[in-house]
């Protein structure tokens, strides 16, 4: 007896198709399937959840030394005139030194960071694991599980398909 549903796919694309509806319901807090697919996508999505809701405060703050360039007020870099070994003239940029604070996470949180990446795809302008540790856990917080709703909508028109929409809580 299988574990999971099979949705009439090959594995391969079974598991490509939920892992980018699980990326579009977390960056869009709903989505419209097919049942099957929904409590399919509802479980990896409450096991995510779960994940960076444990992970979340997991992090220790660092201070880190950063060379910068140097900026005027216009916003542009400042160059200063150097003269090079062979008598060359040049352009370099000054650069400045400044520390700054940053969150370093602890083993068990990048683990949980690392186990999250391989559930949900890469997408452009979004750092979507950022939005789950930095969004979602502390709303969830305080919460054991059923980050997820199923809602029945009435079959699809054409093949007749039982549909749902899925929603955070």
């Amino acid at each position: 007896m299988a574990g999971t549903r099979k949705l009439g796919k090959p594995t391969d694309q079974r598991l490509a198709m939920l892992k980018t509806q699980t990326t579009d319901f977390l960056l869009n807090g709903k989505l419209v399937t097919t049942e099957a697919r929904a409590k399919e996508v509802k479980a990896i999505v409450d096991s995510v959840i779960a994940l960076a809701v444990k992970e979340y405060k997991n992090f220790e703050e660092v201070e880190v030394k950063v060379k910068k360039a140097k900026l005027d007020s216009k916003g542009k870099k400042v160059t200063e005139k150097v003269t090079s070994k062979n008598g060359k003239e040049y352009l370099k940029v000054v650069k400045e030194e400044k520390t700054e604070k940053r969150q370093k996470d602890l083993p068990s949180r990048l683990n949980a960071r690392r186990k999250i990446m391989k559930k949900v795809n890469k997408v452009k302008g979004v750092d979507l694991i950022d939005k789950l540790f930095n969004e979602l856990a502390p709303k969830y917080e305080g919460r054991n599980g059923g980050y997820t709703r199923i809602l029945k909508m009435e079959a699809r028109r054409g093949d007749n398909a039982d549909q749902a929409i899925l929603l955070l809580v």
